[in-house]
């Protein structure tokens, strides 16, 4: 499950998918300059845009999920000359629904009166 507090850093360099975990977390350390072992949620999109997988690890060992589009691809990807960008667990849940994470959504903390 993907909490409001955490850290979801997403690669914007397309990775060869068929790394596993071993390899996803050298690329952590290597290209991105994290931990990943620190508890982030690391995401990575394939070359051809039509998969991403997610790396994490829970305190006891790392979780490694995947999503293939059957159709289409991922149409909405960061850019930029850092090596990550940063989102909000309700972009990331955009993101895995193939959607635009930039898109306008109701603000995430409202004052209650």
């Amino acid at each position: 499950q993907v909490a409001p507090r955490m850290r979801i850093l997403v690669a914007i360099e397309a990775v060869d998918l068929r790394k596993g975990i071993d390899g996803l977390a050298q690329l952590c350390r290597e290209r991105l300059g994290a931990d990943p072992f620190s508890g982030c949620l690391f995401i990575f999109r394939s070359r051809r845009a039509t998969a991403i997988k997610v790396l994490a690890f829970d305190g006891q060992g790392f979780w490694m999920a995947q999503k293939r589009l059957s159709k289409g691809r991922f149409v909405w990807w960061p850019t930029g000359k850092e090596a990550t960008r940063a989102l909000q667990a309700h972009q990331a849940q955009l993101l895995f629904a193939a959607g635009n994470p930039e898109t306008e959504v109701a603000p995430v903390w409202r004052k209650v009166s």
